[in-house]
């Protein structure tokens, strides 16, 4: 099955990052193809390299960076919601890219089931 991941909320309030993270991961171990994990709102804080977690605390910018080198896949973070957030491209954490919303709209065409995760 194809699968589109669309993250809303951001590493450190709200439980939908990890599970957004946790439901690739597992997709991906099972062979689904992951087509694109999608950030918007205030999920684009998933890609800022800045963030600096407790050194006991889950690292999730870390470890998506980590799951798209292993597995290929695609990150996208909204342009719009990255910018007003202040989010550019310099501070964008390894294995993201800014995009626009085309790219969600494209995943939601081809996916089979478009995931998603936050309000």
């Amino acid at each position: 099955m194809k699968f589109g991941v669309l993250v809303n909320e951001g590493p450190f309030t709200h439980q939908a990052s990890d599970s957004a993270y946790h439901f690739t991961k597992a997709a991906l171990e099972k062979g689904h193809e992951v087509m694109r994990v999608f950030f918007y709102y205030d999920g684009v804080n998933n890609a800022n390299k800045l963030s600096e977690p407790q050194s006991d605390d889950r690292n999730l910018v870390k470890m998506w960076g980590e799951l798209a080198a292993e597995h290929n896949l695609d990150l996208v973070v909204c342009v719009a919601a990255a910018l007003r957030r202040g989010i550019k491209d310099e501070i964008l954490a390894d294995g993201f890219r800014i995009s626009g919303l085309g790219q969600l709209i494209e995943l939601g065409m081809a996916a089979d089931r478009t995931v998603v995760f936050g309000d």
